[in-house]
């Protein structure tokens, strides 16, 4: 009889947990588009987020000859990355992460690493830039969007 109560008082503590998990990703999250940084005044509706592309000279936010440019969205197993790069004299002046995943982790990893990338990518001017410790997938994601939208530039 013992052994029995010892058993169901097991098997209640196992399931107690599954009781009470709740993903934190709804199927109503997962639809909705993932937040994304203001676009500058200048831009107008965002383009096909598979293809890179770029914007004409922007005057608000920036030096009068600056130009963004999106890089494409890049997809990972934790959902879709892009960045939109500014550059003025052939510099990247900034990078700003526009597209990032809609689960609550992977926006805090992003979030996190968004900081460490940007500086890295100012300092180095191109997308060769050092992965960020715990957010592998996310520096990846980075440097090709980036890339896409260093080369979509052009000069």
């Amino acid at each position: 009889m013992r052994k029995v109560l010892f058993i169901i008082v097991l098997a209640l503590a196992g399931l107690f947990p599954l009781l009470r998990y709740h993903p934190a990703a709804t199927e109503a999250a997962q639809s909705a588009p993932a937040p994304s940084a203001p676009a500058p005044p200048s831009a107008t509706a965002p383009p096909d987020p598979g293809t890179p592309s770029s914007s004409a000279p922007s005057s608000a936010g920036g030096p009068p000859s600056a130009r963004i440019v999106d890089g494409s969205k890049v997809d990972t197993d934790f959902g879709p990355y892009q960045v939109r790069a500014t550059f003025s004299a052939g510099r990247i002046i900034d990078v700003q992460m526009i597209t990032e995943p809609s689960d609550r982790r992977s926006r805090r990893i992003a979030a996190m690493a968004a900081s460490s990338l940007r500086a890295e990518a100012l300092r180095a001017q191109s997308a060769h830039i050092d992965t960020v410790s715990g957010a592998t997938q996310t520096s990846e994601a980075y440097a090709q969007s980036l890339q896409a939208a260093i080369d979509a530039k052009g000069n």
